[in-house]
C-alpha cells in the first residue's frame, strides 16, 4: 500500500480526483481459474525475493504468470497468463485467452511507471499509446509523442476506444485501484484486448517494487538483461542501507504528505515509504501503525501529533512554503516547518506537471533512499545532490 496521494501522483492527475478514486475503493475477489487440464508437471520458479505481487513458474513450451492481488483490498485474487514464444505452437492445455505471445511488439500503458522500466530494457519503440501522454517526463517518450507515435488514449470516462481498437495492442498495462470491472478497466475488456494489471504500486517493500522489471523482462523475453538491472539495484540499495544504519546516530521524527480539504491520508507504518524513511535513518510518526490502505485523518489531530516532527517530506503538490500556509495557517507553527525543514519530491518535474520522481522513482528505490538519508542526516553523503527532492522556500 502507499500514500493516498501516490496512488494518483503515480499516475500524474490532480488530487480531488484521487480523493474520488479513493473513496470508490472496491474490495470485490475473483480469480482466473487455470485451465481443467493444465499440466501438473512440477514448474521452475523464477528468482523473486522481494515482490508479493507477482509470480513467475516455467513450463515446458511456456511461462506461467501470476499476478497476485492486484488491487487495493484484493483478497485472493489470482491472475494467470501464459507467455508464449511469439511464433511456437501454443499448448493446447491451457486457456488461449490468457496467452501473451512474447516478445510484446506493441504496448500500451496507463502509468508513467510502467515506462520507466520498459525504457530500461530499450524497449521504448513498442509503447504505441499512454493515457495522459503530456504528463510524461522521460526524454525518450517524449520524443516519440513529439513524433507522433505515440498516442494519448485518453483515460476513464474519456477514454478512446477506437483509438485503442485502431492500435491494435498486443496488451494494455493497467494499475488496479477499484477492482477489475472498475471504470475504464472495465471499457478496455469490453474491446477485447488483453488487459495485464500491474500491481508494483502496491509493493510495500522498495526493493519489491523495483523487482516488477523481472515481470516486465518477461513479457520482452529479457529475463537475464531484467535480473542485471534489478541486482544492480538491489546491490546499491543494501549497501546504502547498511552504510546508513551504521553512521546515522540519531533518527529524526517525519511527518509526510499534505491535507487536502481538512483530511490528511496517512500512510501507515506498514507502507512502501514508511520502510524507505525506516531504512535511511527516519523515525516515521505513524510508523506502528498497520493498514491495507491510507488512513483518513482530520488535521487536527495530524497537527498535534506533528508539533515535534523534525522534518517535514512528500508534501503533495506544494512549491513553496506559502502554498503549505495557504492551505491552513496553523501548519507553520509545527517545528519542522518554523525551522525551514520541509522537502518535496518535485525537483524533477516538467512544463506539463510530469513528475520524474512517479516514472522512474519506482527503478531507483537506492536513489530515493540517498535523498532521504541525505536530508535526515546532513553531512552523511557530503557532496552529494539531491536528485528527486527540493527543499522548499
Amino acid at each position: 500500500m502507499i500514500q493516498a496521494a501516490e496512488i494518483f501522483l503515480l499516475m500524474n492527475r490532480n488530487w480531488p480526483k484521487l480523493l474520488v478514486c479513493f473513496a470508490a475503493l472496491s474490495f470485490s475477489c475473483s480469480e482466473n481459474k487455470p485451465a481443467k487440464n493444465e499440466r501438473s508437471d512440477p514448474p521452475q520458479g523464477t528468482d523473486i525475493s522481494y515482490a508479493k505481487r507477482f509470480r513467475l513458474e516455467e513450463f515446458e513450451g511456456y511461462s506461467q504468470l501470476s499476478i497476485i492481488n492486484p488491487w487495493q483490498g484484493a483478497n485472493n485474487v489470482i491472475q494467470k497468463w501464459y507467455l508464449v514464444q511469439r511464433g511456437e505452437k501454443h499448448p493446447a492445455e491451457v486457456d488461449s485467452s490468457r496467452i501473451i505471445e512474447v516478445p510484446v511488439q506493441k504496448v500500451i500503458c496507463m502509468s508513467t511507471t510502467h515506462l520507466a522500466m520498459i525504457s530500461a530494457l530499450n524497449e521504448t519503440a513498442t509503447v504505441i499509446g499512454f493515457s495522459g501522454t503530456k504528463f510524461i517526463y522521460g526524454a525518450d517518450f517524449e520524443a516519440k509523442v513529439s513524433r507522433g507515435d505515440l498516442s494519448d488514449i485518453g483515460f476513464d470516462d474519456n477514454l478512446n476506444k477506437e483509438l485503442v481498437l485502431k492500435l491494435n495492442p498486443d496488451l494494455i498495462m493497467v494499475y488496479g485501484i477499484g477492482g477489475e470491472s472498475a471504470g475504464y478497466i472495465g471499457k478496455l475488456k469490453e474491446l477485447g484486448i488483453k488487459v495485464l494489471f500491474n500491481a508494483d504500486y502496491l509493493e510495500t517493500d522498495p526493493l519489491g517494487k523495483a523487482e516488477w522489471i523481472k515481470m516486465v523482462g518477461s513479457l520482452y523475453t529479457r529475463k537475464d538483461m531484467a535480473d542485471s538491472i534489478f541486482r544492480n539495484i538491489e546491490n546499491e540499495y543494501n549497501q546504502l542501507k547498511i552504510f546508513i544504519g551504521e553512521n546515522a546516530a540519531e533518527k529524526p521524527k517525519v511527518l509526510l504528505g499534505l491535507p487536502f480539504r481538512d483530511t490528511w491520508f496517512i500512510s501507515p507504518g506498514n507502507s512502501y515509504i514508511s520502510e524507505l524513511l525506516d531504512d535511511a535513518g527516519g523515525d516515521y510518526l505513524w510508523n506502528q501503525t498497520t493498514s491495507s490502505v491510507s488512513m483518513p485523518t482530520g488535521i487536527e489531530n495530524v497537527f498535534l501529533k506533528a508539533l515535534d516532527a523534525d522534518y517535514w517530506l512528500n508534501a503533495g503538490s506544494a512549491a513553496t512554503m506559502n502554498e503549505i500556509m495557504s492551505i491552513d495557517p496553523r501548519l507553520s507553527e509545527l517545528r519542522c516547518f518554523k525551522n525551514g525543514n520541509v522537502f518535496n519530491n518535485n525537483k524533477r518535474i516538467n512544463a506539463h506537471g510530469g513528475n520524474d520522481y512517479w516514472e522512474s522513482g519506482s527503478l531507483n528505490p537506492d536513489i530515493i533512499l540517498k535523498d532521504i538519508a541525505t536530508i535526515l542526516h546532513p553531512g552523511l553523503f557530503r557532496d552529494y545532490d539531491l536528485f528527486y527532492y527540493r527543499k522548499l522556500d
